[in-house]
């Protein structure tokens, strides 16, 4: 290459670095721009800013917190904690004892099923055996930080303490990774996720995509923006609800049953003219 070419090659170079981005915001706006001119994709650039974001966020801010979360107690029977693995379906579960003061453990649904599948299940010791030894980090601890760490440690789930070692929720990979990739369905999640009850009362996943909610309960609900008939309700409400919160859309009454403070995870569903309701779908089994 000749030196003047060289000296080209240079510039190029040194204009590459001094044209670019001096802050996060202008890094962003780059990014939208290149959207806008079709050199990306608009779910790429928004997975980018994610992930820029992650770096800001902190454990207490994407934890399920204590008083929501899903646990064994080892003070239960054998055959209690075999119904409670059954109905909340979750691969782990961390272990109170103490009257729930005190971690034990985390127990895998699959070391549990191990057992009972070779006969080694047969009363609570046995059970007890199987606790594995849990993970504890800080709320301090940054998401980017805690990925890592769930990636290294080969473990998918974290038990988070406050200033005082005390226990203060868990985080999970998923949970960390949604931040960045959006909400993610199990392989396993059924479409239709509600259950009728009585005539005019159904229990429905928040997560019920609004156009599927329409068809089933024959509704015309609109929604700019929002895909879910749980983001309709927090669009409708202006803030993430609490469980027990009501709301009244075209006749339909939707009370927030389970929330995590991050999302609605479950609503109860009545027409308000039960009396005469005709438009509601025949009872379907979730």
């Amino acid at each position: 290459m000749s030196e003047e070419g060289q000296s080209s090659w240079l510039e190029k170079v040194k204009s590459l670095f001094n044209d670019g981005p001096k802050s996060r915001e202008e890094l962003i706006q780059l990014l939208r721009e290149a959207v806008g001119r079709g050199l990306i994709e608009a779910d790429a650039q928004r997975m980018i800013e994610r992930v820029l974001h992650v770096t800001d966020l902190r454990v207490r801010d994407v934890m399920i917190p204590r008083s929501k979360m899903d646990f064994v107690d080892d003070d239960d029977t054998l055959e209690a904690i075999l119904h409670c693995i059954v109905e909340e379906g979750h691969s782990r579960y961390p272990v109170l004892g103490n009257g729930r003061e005190e971690v034990l453990g985390i127990l895998m649904t699959k070391d549990v099923l191990r057992a009972l599948v070779n006969g080694e299940l047969n009363e609570k010791d046995d059970l007890r055996k199987l606790y594995r030894t849990p993970v504890f980090v800080p709320e301090s601890k940054r998401l980017n930080v805690i990925l890592r760490e769930f990636k290294t440690g080969r473990t998918h789930l974290a038990l988070v303490v406050d200033e005082y070692k005390e226990l203060s929720g868990l985080v999970t990979i998923e949970d960390v990774l949604e931040e960045i990739v959006g909400e993610i369905e199990d392989e396993y999640d059924e479409e239709e996720k509600y259950v009728r009850k009585r005539k005019g009362f159904y229990l429905v996943d928040a997560q019920m995509p609004l156009e599927d909610f329409n068809r089933y309960f024959k509704q015309q609900l609109t929604c700019e923006e929002v895909e879910t008939i749980g983001g309709c309700v927090v669009k409708a409400l202006a803030h993430i609800p609490q469980e027990g919160e009501v709301l009244e859309l075209d006749g339909v009454q939707l009370e927030v049953v389970k929330s995590d403070g991050r999302r609605i995870r479950e609503l109860k569903l009545t027409f308000q003219d039960e009396g005469e309701d005709d438009t509601a779908p025949e009872a379907l089994e979730a």
